[in-house]
């Protein structure tokens, strides 16, 4: 059968995803997944955006092996340049040049015409020829674009050395039969694209994404690009598991076939869930914590006589078990460590895990630690990675009857320093202290979430924040048993990720 490849930008297009910030550790651990998963492609990231971008991009090109590693460029010479830096590292390397090719975005967004954009495309995929083999051409807003043009463009990339075409609905405008008929035309009809592999890049705005994917397929595409959970801009990408699993389940409508290995797929998506503090929904389609639960009596008849009268997959074949593995005091600290490699966390150094067993202990005195409590303790842990402020201290007053007050003690490079704030309540009022302390200009607190981790009056509170910080926005979380702790930590947290840019 012919092979699909999958391009998984979740560490680009993904971390778009409103609100979600994610430092190096983070992107690096979600990196690994992938590469165990068995994706093709790691679009890592956009060097030329920031010296962070950069940097992890960079990183996972050195460390990261297996999968192809592509970077995004703009039509830009020194986007290219900057790619090529990052990736110098890689095993196997990529750009993805793009483009608009919309009159809406050439008019208003690039202000070029349509002959500019030909004669920028040639030159800067020559200029790309120069660093790299696989470099990857994409059309943006290309579903909104006239075909005629279209197919101009990809001929004058293929002709300057561009071997993957990919077709982006970047506002999820296409219907599947739409979708289908313009990936059909732009294979059967660019002069070239015989030596090219067509891609097809789908936004969910209509709903859309994972049935768009699949009619690209259907009529000859043979890369998708897609996010872990269907995270992205707005309504998200095309969701990877779905497409992967459709693929699998419905070998006869699709014939063709995949290299993941699907048993990981519920594994790394608890890990992007977790790390991106987007929860997926119970319903959410393969991954779902419903997904192979059944209430109806008519249902739990059939599936107790046979499973599949009422499930077309098995949850083994995600990697789903009916319990998680419940660790508790006793447990010792390579069965710490084998959970941590169990849930996707495969690049915590020793000294790291041996920090994370102590701090699991400490929990684990007082209750029985779930993954979700470990997952949590682990996130965190990895948000809070070379901190410029630490918490020390803090002492709150507060009562129906009266105002509230804070007494927050943070350390900041080594020195101590204290602050007292009033607020409307305990956490308003330690906020306030914090603020002062930092010396940051003007914050606001755009989000503030609260949840329980797990069931129960034992169980870990997980705070998250988001902070505009003159004009910028920094999310912030953490997990403690104590609420108000938790609360204040995040915010440092966030306040940390303000102080490293």
């Amino acid at each position: 059968m012919q092979k699909i490849l999958f391009l998984d930008t979740t560490l680009r297009d993904g971390e778009q995803t409103p609100g979600v910030h994610v430092n190096r550790s983070g992107k690096l651990e979600i990196a690994r997944a992938l590469e165990q998963l068995g994706v093709d492609i790691i679009e890592a990231g956009f060097p030329a955006a920031s010296n962070g971008d950069f940097g992890c991009v960079a990183e996972i090109a050195r460390t990261v092996k297996g999968p192809v590693i592509c970077g995004l460029s703009r039509c830009v010479e020194g986007d290219i340049e900057a790619a090529a830096e990052a990736l110098k590292s890689a095993e196997r390397k990529r750009i993805n040049l793009f483009i608009a090719s919309s009159s809406i975005h050439m008019e208003y967004k690039l202000r070029m015409t349509p002959e500019q954009v030909g004669r920028r495309v040639a030159d800067c995929v020559s200029k790309a020829r120069e660093y790299f083999d696989d470099i990857e051409f994409s059309c943006e807003d290309a579903t909104r674009s006239d075909v005629e043009f279209l197919i101009r463009l990809f001929e004058i990339a293929a002709a300057n050395g561009a071997t993957t075409l990919n077709i982006p609905d970047t506002v999820g405008y296409a219907c599947p039969s739409e979708f289908g008929a313009l990936v059909r035309t732009i294979k059967e009809g660019v002069k070239g694209a015989e030596n090219c592999v067509i891609s097809s890049h789908c936004h969910n705005d209509l709903g859309m994404g994972v049935a768009n994917a699949l009619a690209a397929i259907e009529n000859g595409a043979l890369q998708v690009e897609c996010t872990i959970n269907g995270v992205g801009e707005r309504a998200g990408n095309a969701a990877l598991e779905e497409i992967a699993m459709a693929i699998k389940t419905r070998a006869d409508c699709y014939g063709v076939d995949i290299n993941l290995d699907t048993t990981q797929l519920y594994r790394v998506s608890r890990l992007v869930s977790s790390l991106y503090g987007v929860q997926n929904p119970p319903n959410k389609p393969i991954v779902g914590s419903n997904c192979f639960l059944h209430e109806s009596g008519i249902h739990q008849h059939g599936i107790m006589m046979n499973r599949s009268t009422y499930e077309i997959m098995t949850p083994e074949s995600v990697g789903m078990q009916a319990e998680g593995f419940v660790l508790g005091k006793l447990s010792g600290r390579h069965a710490f460590a084998q959970r941590l490699s169990e849930l996707g966390y495969l690049t915590l150094s020793e000294e790291a895990v041996t920090l994370l067993f102590a701090r699991f202990k400490d929990y684990a005195d007082k209750k029985s630690v779930t993954d979700e409590d470990i997952m949590a303790i682990v996130n965190e842990y990895l948000d809070s990675q070379s901190p410029v402020y630490a918490l020390e201290t803090f002492q709150i007053q507060s009562g129906n009857n009266t105002a509230a007050m804070a007494m927050v003690t943070l350390s900041c490079r080594g020195a101590k320093m204290s602050e007292a704030a009033i607020g409307d309540g305990p956490i308003d009022a330690a906020f306030n202290a914090i603020h002062r302390l930092s010396g940051a200009g003007d914050i606001s607190l755009e989000e503030f979430e609260i949840r329980a981790v797990t069931e129960g009056t034992d169980a870990l509170g997980e705070a998250k924040i988001r902070l505009n910080i003159d004009g910028v926005g920094f999310t912030g979380r953490s997990v403690s048993p104590d609420i108000i702790e938790a609360c204040i930590r995040a915010y440092i947290n966030a306040l940390n990720k303000w102080a490293a840019t």
